[in-house]
């Protein structure tokens, strides 16, 4: 378990708490610090960390990261986004952080008036497990004040650092503090637990979308979704499914006019014709009678080299290519057996193969132009190569020199483009 330990009095009051409740729960505990550079006391708070973490036998670790001016979201945000990524590489099973009731209601207010969404609009959650390698979030404050953590950090005499800027109020989130959200609960006393309890509600909300999707997707036919599911379902549900598929490529949801402009054109083209519509670091493809969002701008696939025999699948970008055995179809087994090198690449300058015997040798742009395939996709393509010699290109076909006699066995390998 690692506390995030800025120095302020929330973060110090968190590790109080957390290193008098080891002898109960026997957790090991460590603090992590990140220096931003971004203020002439920088270096005085996390000294101050460290001799707080020396004097109760706690390790502990410092980062030192560099801020980018540049960001477009602003200064605290980029400063967020350096500080989140560093803790990341923490080896821990949870990351604990600070955060309390007033720092939830000032979050769902900053992200209200950016127009977010249910799930902006949810804010923080107490317990957010981890997931592929990445630790847990924990925080466990949540549901106190501002108020209520000082009184504590007074009655058990605490030390803390100020950090001036959190009253600068040129940035939106110190205004929300110092200034909107004080307006608000002179109004309504009770503003900030109010705001904090529909955060929970529009969780709850958020959380029945995503189960929605994933069984819009499975009733789609999974990642690569079928195109005639997709136009079944209604614009929010389309939205709401490609939204929830851009999360869980840990890309930011796409805007609701971009979704539907992309839906809006996947309508009103014809089915046989293929659609690459950019979403932001995202784009929402169509072709062959299925739909899927892949990255904009990424690097060719690398390619892929093995001994011979196929393998059950290789990876090809952001999906793989899957080898079948069959009989009598595909590419003849023997041929894959006897290689050398079996090899996954992008085209090469003069590609050329022939589809069947009688047929005469193609160029790769042919090839192409006759089996649809629009030009973005082109460079994509997976091309299995047998000790140098062309087999098969994905979404066209394969060699009729490799091609599986009736009877015999065979490999049948299929490109599916997006990893699912």
């Amino acid at each position: 378990m690692c506390c995030a330990l800025s120095g302020g009095v929330d973060s110090i009051v968190l590790l109080d708490l957390l290193a008098g409740l080891q002898s109960r729960f026997g957790h090991a505990l460590c603090a992590a610090h990140v220096n931003h550079g971004l203020n002439p006391a920088a270096s005085a708070w996390q000294a101050h960390c460290t001799a707080l973490c020396s004097h109760r036998g706690i390790p502990f670790i410092a980062f030192t990261v560099d801020v980018a001016r540049d960001d477009h979201e602003g200064l605290e945000s980029a400063a967020r986004k350096a500080r989140h990524a560093v803790l990341e590489t923490v080896e821990c099973d949870w990351l604990v952080f600070g955060h309390h009731r007033d720092d939830q209601a000032e979050t769902v207010l900053f992200r209200l008036f950016r127009g977010t969404g249910l799930r902006g609009a949810s804010a923080m959650v107490a317990v957010e497990p981890g997931a592929e390698g990445r630790a847990g979030r924990l925080r466990p404050m949540l549901g106190f004040g501002r108020a209520d953590i000082r009184d504590w950090a007074h009655a058990h005499a605490l030390t803390w650092v100020e950090d001036d800027s959190n009253t600068d109020c040129r940035f939106a989130r110190n205004d929300i503090r110092h200034r909107i959200l004080p307006a608000i609960e002179t109004a309504y006393p009770s503003a900030s637990a109010s705001i904090a309890r529909a955060a929970a509600h529009f969780r709850e909300a958020s959380d029945l979308l995503d189960e929605l999707a994933a069984s819009d997707e499975h009733a789609c036919g999974g990642r690569m979704l079928r195109r005639d599911g997709v136009l079944a379902l209604s614009d929010a549900r389309v939205a709401n499914l490609l939204r929830w598929q851009a999360r869980r490529c840990g890309m930011p949801a796409p805007s609701r006019a971009r979704l539907l402009e992309a839906l809006r054109q996947l309508r009103a083209a014809p089915a046989v014709r293929p659609l690459y519509f950019p979403l932001g670091d995202l784009a929402c493809c169509a072709y062959r009678g299925e739909v899927w969002l892949e990255s904009v701008g990424g690097g060719l696939p690398a390619p892929c080299h093995w001994g011979g025999t196929a393998a059950v699948e290789k990876p090809w970008g952001d999906g793989r290519v899957v080898f079948s055995a069959a009989k009598g179809r595909g590419i003849a087994r023997a041929a894959l057996d006897q290689a050398a090198k079996l090899s996954l690449v992008t085209r090469s300058a003069g590609l050329r193969m022939r589809l069947a015997p009688e047929r005469p040798s193609r160029t790769f742009k042919n090839l192409c132009q006759e089996a649809g395939i629009p030009a973005w996709m082109r460079d994509r393509l997976p091309v299995l190569e047998v000790d140098g010699s062309v087999a098969w290109i994905g979404g066209i076909g394969i060699d009729a020199a490799f091609a599986c006699p009736p009877g015999d066995e065979g490999f049948v390998p299929e490109w599916v483009p997006v990893s699912s």
